[in-house]
């Protein structure tokens, strides 16, 4: 069964905030640690998820 374009941006919407959380968490982290390494890696990472969040929120469907 086919989703709708509603359900289907939610569920992309959910999926990004959901890497976006693992990303702060993962940046977290790297600050604690002190690795400038995993830190650069998790900030990209965050940068990322984010930049990649644009046109999913820019292309949010209409209410049906």
């Amino acid at each position: 069964m086919p989703l709708s374009p509603r359900t289907s941006w939610n569920l992309t919407l959910v999926g990004w905030v959901l890497f976006t959380v693992s990303a702060v968490c993962f940046t977290a982290e790297a600050l604690r640690s002190g690795g400038s390494l995993y830190l650069v890696a998790s900030v990209t990472f965050l940068l990322a998820c984010l930049v990649f969040m644009v046109p999913v929120v820019l292309n949010r469907p209409g209410n049906d």
